[in-house]
Formats: structure tokens, C-alpha cells, sequence
């Protein structure tokens, strides 16, 4: 799975988490274009399923039936092999979700510094915990408010801030191995 586009896929799942704007849809999006694996966007599977987007979602059921939505998409992705699963930067909140994640293949933090994800998610919409508090302070006090959770959650933690996708790829391929080995 993880040698690149011409070897023997492994079988294994690889599941980001990391608070929003950390680089999951893009890490996502280059596993599947150079090693041949398929792509689940939590995020964008339980928007189309529900037929609405996910600030929708929070706003007319709320996030508790968010939250159940992710529980059971983790749940039934456990029957895939070889997929990226893109988590929702709220997902490894929930211990259920956790333990479902750790089911799936390796967990791998993905994380960046306040000043960065406020870069990458200003011009954003999308992002329903941000509404009417999108900013560096903001960001910085929600971040380290989950991040004992996302490190308990992760099999490999992996900085992303001014690095190049392939690297950062490189780097989670290498410590996978390292870790069936």
C-alpha cells in the first residue's frame, strides 16, 4: 500500500485526524493520486448522504446526531482496505469514534501551528465550530483544548506546517512500516 503507485498494497487503512486545516484533504488527496489509494472525506460523505452541508447539519439536528453520523460511517468503513479516511477535526473527540478509528487501520495526527490553520481555513465557510470566532486566538485556545485527545488518539503524530505534501506522505508511509515491522 504504501511503496507508491507500481507496488503490493498492504491491505492496511490509513485514518487522519487533526484539528481543521492541519492538510487531511490534501495528505488525502495525495495518497490517492501517487499510491493508489482511495479517499473517504468524512466530512463530504456525510454531507452528501444527508443531502445537506455540514453547518446544516449542526444547525437544523445539532452535532450529537453529527456525531452518531461519523460513529457509524467509521463503523462501516472497517470493511475497506487500502482507504484514507479523512476525519472531521471534531471526530476523535468521541471515544466511540476513537475506538472505531483504531479498528480501521493507523491513526496519524496531523498537526500545525495556530497561525497556519488560521491561514488555511480564513477564507472558509465550511466550518461551523469557527462561526463568528475565526481567529488565531480562537483557533489557539480551541486547539490545545483537543489536543490531549488527538494525541491519545494517534498511532503517529506528523507537523505539517511550510512542508511539502510529499514529504509530509513520505513521512507517514515510513513510520507505518516502521511500525509493522
Amino acid at each position: 500500500m504504501l511503496s507508491g503507485k507500481d507496488e503490493e498494497e498492504t491491505g492496511m487503512n490509513i485514518v487522519l485526524i487533526g484539528f481543521m486545516g492541519t492538510g487531511k484533504s490534501t495528505i488525502s488527496e495525495y495518497f490517492r493520486n501517487n499510491y493508489r489509494l482511495d479517499v473517504v472525506e468524512m466530512d463530504q460523505e456525510i454531507a452528501d448522504r444527508e443531502g445537506m452541508s455540514i453547518p446544516d447539519i449542526f444547525s437544523t439536528y445539532g452535532e450529537e446526531y453529527f456525531r452518531n453520523l461519523e460513529t457509524r460511517l467509521l463503523v462501516e468503513l472497517q470493511s475497506k482496505d487500502n482507504v484514507v479516511i479523512s476525519c472531521g477535526g471534531g471526530a476523535a473527540l468521541r471515544p466511540q469514534n476513537v475506538v472505531e478509528m483504531k479498528k480501521n487501520g493507523k491513526v496519524v495526527l496531523l498537526t500545525a501551528a495556530p497561525e497556519t490553520v488560521y491561514q488555511r481555513v480564513k477564507d472558509s465557510d465550511d466550518r461551523p465550530v469557527l462561526k463568528g470566532r475565526k481567529n488565531v486566538e480562537y483557533i489557539s485556545e480551541l486547539m490545545e483544548k483537543r489536543r490531549e485527545k488527538y494525541e491519545a488518539a494517534a498511532d503517529i503524530v506528523v507537523q505539517t506546517d511550510n512542508r511539502d505534501v510529499g514529504d509530509i506522505c513520505r513521512e507517514i508511509a515510513d513510520r507505518i512500516k516502521e511500525l509493522g515491522e
